[in-house]
């Protein structure tokens, strides 16, 4: 059980109503995970649904949950995928057209699924000792850095929750991830990606990019993802307050206002290191607007946020160079074209290379570094729903090959380019509407 605020406002009680707790399992290193089936039937909070879910979903699930492990990105993770012939009455875009749909079940794992929800449903409640008690068992079990007897632990709690969600974040930001759906009850206490559903990585560099259908003030939209942050953040700090004193109280406001300085750092040493600069651990308004000036000559030409970065990784500074001035030069780019022609790139152009070598950064070092960094692959829409369709065939090579290429995504793969899974998106692609359906 859960509560949590729903895009800004409390919704009171929750809870899952498709996922069922099978225990918990402790690999060959020690690790602890608790097991769900998301999709096998009612539990407790399944209200009037059926707690079923659906091929759509559950495919979205399994290749996401897996694909942003791949990119270094924390997440719950996806064990296995089982799909039924069991029928599934689902209104997808809640617009009364009903249809009947497959069910499947996913086996997810996590070190826990405690959300901030949970424990915001016990402060407004007003169980102030379960609050404690639960506070104190995800600490011993989950933090076990933190002196359990500490008077301050509840504090030191909460600001490893902040900077883990504020590097979360960060890392969502750096590949195009949009999670669709950030309300309390889906932000992990471990700062973990949870609950995927309505999510999307950006095609083309869009800050307003939204996802999900359902989200119609674009309430969860990119560019939007750090200040929802703050916000649950906030929510979070207000469930602990009864397990603190004044003092601590205004500490915990403190470790809060800390959270933009977080996350803006880790952001810059990210996309820094998209460009190939590493060990930058501090950063200048110059480097700050550098990496503004080309975010916006990428939102004025809607290039493509991944291989915008994959193919500058790809092309050497000098060749590129000579693209600026012959576009058909090399054909195996189709990200930079409309990039180059952009009345500021040339001057931006110019300003990297006189970054890198101040940087002392070789050509070589640049390449290496933004070829393990950008992805080559990631889990696109269409790509998806390729597989989606597959799968309601019964055709399971399809997902065990995406699979695949999911899971090495900085590697070049040689089926994925035949099939065409790092070039242009179909025109049918930007006509994919996606729901908080499943």
């Amino acid at each position: 059980m859960y509560g949590g605020h729903q895009f800004s406002h409390w919704a009171g009680q929750l809870g899952d109503g498709r996922a069922i707790m099978l225990g918990e399992y402790v690999n060959h290193l020690g690790e602890r995970w608790e097991l769900q089936l998301k999709g096998s039937g009612k539990t407790p909070y399944s209200r009037r649904g059926d707690g079923k879910a659906v091929i759509r979903s559950s495919v979205r699930e399994f290749l996401c949950s897996e694909a942003m492990f791949a990119l270094g990105i924390p997440t719950t993770r996806a064990a296995s995928l089982v799909v039924s012939d069991d029928p599934v009455i689902r209104d997808q875009f809640y617009n009364g057209n009903i249809k009947k749909e497959r069910a499947a079940v996913v086996l997810r794992l996590a070190p826990s699924w405690f959300r901030i929800g949970s424990l915001e449903i016990l402060a407004t409640h007003n169980e102030i000792d379960n609050l404690r008690s639960l506070v104190d068992f995800i600490i011993v079990n989950y933090f076990p850095f933190i002196n359990a007897s500490d008077p301050d632990r509840v504090l030191a709690f909460y600001q490893e929750i902040v900077e883990k969600t504020a590097r979360m974040i960060a890392l969502w930001q750096s590949v195009g991830f949009t999670h669709g759906v950030c309300n309390t009850d889906n932000f992990s206490i471990l700062s973990l990606t949870i609950d995927y559903g309505p999510f999307g990585f950006m095609d083309n560099y869009d800050p307003q990019f939204v996802p999900n259908t359902s989200d119609d003030e674009g309430l969860y939209k990119y560019e939007r993802q750090p200040d929802v942050g703050w916000f649950n953040l906030n929510k979070l700090r207000i469930a602990l307050l009864p397990l603190m004193n004044k003092k601590q109280k205004k500490q915990a406001d403190i470790i809060l206002d800390g959270y933009s300085g977080i996350f803006k750092s880790k952001y810059m040493e990210i996309f820094l290191k998209k460009l190939g600069f590493v060990g930058m651990t501090t950063y200048t308004e110059d480097d700050e607007q550098f990496l503004a000036v080309l975010l916006k000559i990428m939102e004025d030409t809607k290039a493509d946020f991944t291989m915008t970065f994959r193919e500058l990784s790809e092309i050497s500074l000098k060749d590129l160079n000579k693209y600026i001035k012959d576009t058909s030069l090399f054909p195996e780019y189709w990200t930079l074209p409309d990039l180059v022609n952009h009345s500021w790139f040339e001057s931006w152009l110019n300003l990297y290379k006189q970054k890198l070598e101040d940087a002392n950064i070789s050509e070589i070092q640049r390449q290496s570094i933004m070829k393990k960094t950008n992805p080559r692959y990631i889990l696109r829409n269409w790509i998806a729903q390729a597989v989606i369709e597959q799968t309601q065939k019964n055709n399971f090579e399809d997902i065990h090959s995406v699979l695949n290429i999911l899971t090495n995504p900085f590697t070049y793969n040689k089926v994925a380019e035949q099939r065409g899974l790092a070039g242009p998106p179909p025109d049918w692609a930007g006509k994919l509407r996606v729901s908080c359906s499943s």
